[in-house]
């Protein structure tokens, strides 16, 4: 049995770009940054951004561009895959990408039902509205146990 398969979650590069392909159908490429943070063996906090690049195709690839934007969180499921071509300088040209089978949309700035800043009006413009159902989204960086794990400890 072969396995090709991708998820990541992170945020968007850059706003999705949506295209027609000549058969009529849409395709929108966007490109997806992964944030990973450890502690090497001094005990320094390191941290290091792999970027993804991604393509999503039909129906849902409308839906992308008109919601996500730099800085939108998603979740990409779908599998990997590599294109090649000649460049305009000879040269092989190779770019891996995730095709994108299912997109979920991350949690909004600003609460559900938040109007756009440029709508807002009066004397609280400055401030969106408050909702107990969405509290701020912390962005600090999960912070790991120091201690080791013992895999003796773990019950299953």
């Amino acid at each position: 049995m072969y396995l090709n398969k991708a998820i990541i979650y992170g945020n968007l590069t850059r706003d999705p770009e949506l295209k027609a392909i000549p058969s009529g159908s849409k395709v929108a490429t966007f490109s997806v940054a992964t944030n990973r943070i450890w502690k090497d063996k001094a005990g320094a906090r390191q941290e290091a951004v792999d970027y993804h690049n991604v393509v999503v195709f039909g129906r849902q690839a409308e839906t992308v561009s008109q919601y996500l934007k730099k800085g939108s969180g998603a979740m990409i499921e779908g599998r990997l895959q590599t294109r090649s071509w000649d460049g305009t300088d000879g040269q092989k040209k190779y770019r891996t990408e995730i095709v994108a089978d299912r997109i979920q949309f991350g949690p909004r700035s600003g609460g559900v039902g938040a109007m756009p800043s440029t709508a807002k009006s009066g004397a609280n413009a400055e401030e969106g509205p408050a909702s107990s159902d969405n509290p701020p989204v912390p962005t600090e960086a999960i912070e790991y146990p120091e201690e080791e794990i013992n895999p003796d400890d773990i019950p299953f």
